[in-house]
């Protein structure tokens, strides 16, 4: 009974009143959608600091299980040469290396910038160019 009472209401409702009450709802549905998303973007937050954390531990932990490995081949090099000489050999070749891993990062790094999307650019220069000589055309 209550159904039709509103169905009555609702037609008896003037288009105004009507435009008034939806736009009440829909402003009250972006506020609750706009906090559900505050509350989600809150929680991932968090797990994404712990993840952040979890993952600079390892990070501090590999660092130190690397050390302990260069160390073990220093040591064990130097059971063929002199340890000063076992640790200037792993030194350079680990300098070596690093000089490498530099110059394709450097290389990697120059082909990524200007940081700014140039492709997109200028496919969307493109774009308006051809609106403008579409309202142009249109117009002569």
């Amino acid at each position: 009974m209550s159904g039709v009472a509103t169905q009555d209401s609702a037609s008896e409702a003037s288009v105004g009143e009507l435009v008034s009450r939806a736009s009440e709802q829909l402003t009250t549905l972006v506020r609750d959608e706009m906090r559900l998303a505050q509350v989600e973007m809150a929680q991932k937050g968090r797990r994404s600091g712990i993840g952040l954390g979890l993952f600079g531990g390892a990070g501090a932990v590999a660092w130190f299980g690397i050390g302990s490995l260069v160390t073990a081949a220093i040591l064990g090099l130097s059971l063929v040469v002199a340890p000063w000489l076992a640790a200037v050999i792993v030194g350079v070749v680990l300098l070596l290396t690093a000089s490498a891993l530099a110059m394709v990062g450097r290389r990697e790094v120059s082909q990524a910038t200007p940081v700014l999307p140039q492709e997109s650019m200028q496919s969307v220069r493109r774009d308006v160019e051809a609106v403008k000589e579409g309202i142009h055309h249109d117009r002569s």
